[in-house]
């Protein structure tokens, strides 16, 4: 019954460091063993779904030591770090945006999701996976590069239909408006 109902959110978290649903549901089931073997050890102190949400990461975080290589990750030489946020002005629906981070390479893919959507810090992701918290701060901005350049390409487009639109409500408007300013008024 506890599989049933948490299961989606679960999966939610999973399909975050997955490429592919099927990998996700792979690691959601990994969870889930790993907390029913472990109930003795949950905190009741903690809410139940704060408890299998850090199961979830680690075992997402395992799954990745497990499956993939670490020869994507780069090291930080220089203390120099520049932090840019990404300017992107659409806005995209959750599948989307998923679908963009799931492109990332592996390691970026990792830091970005802990970093950016579940807060840890870089000296936490560089406990849980491994690396040094540099290599975590250059992963990120890697993944911020590569992330704005990929969703760039279809803004460009966007923009130009949105430009065009713009231009022709700009005419009509102009025409409307030349329409009643040569009536007139009582």
């Amino acid at each position: 019954m506890v599989y049933q109902k948490l299961y989606g959110f679960s999966m939610k978290i999973c399909l975050r460091f997955a490429k592919k649903q099927v990998e996700a549901a792979e690691i959601v089931n990994d969870g889930f063993f790993k907390a029913f073997t472990n109930i003795d050890k949950y905190d009741e102190n903690w809410s139940f779904k704060t408890w299998l949400s850090r199961i979830m990461h680690n075992a997402s975080i395992d799954y990745y030591r497990a499956n993939l290589k670490w020869s994507q990750m780069e090291t930080l030489d220089q203390s120099d770090f520049f932090r840019h946020e990404a300017s992107v002005e659409r806005k995209l629906g959750y599948e989307d945006l998923l679908e963009t981070i799931r492109q990332l390479p592996p390691a970026y893919q990792m830091v970005f999701n802990l970093y950016a959507i579940d807060g840890y810090t870089h000296e936490e992701i560089a406990n849980m996976t491994g690396i040094t918290a540099g290599t975590s701060r250059s992963n990120l901005y890697k993944a911020r590069q590569k992330l704005q350049q990929m969703l760039a390409r279809p803004q460009s487009i966007i923009a130009l239909l949105l430009w065009t639109l713009w231009r022709k409500s700009i005419r009509v408007s102009t025409y409307r408006s030349s329409l009643y300013s040569n009536t007139k008024r009582p």
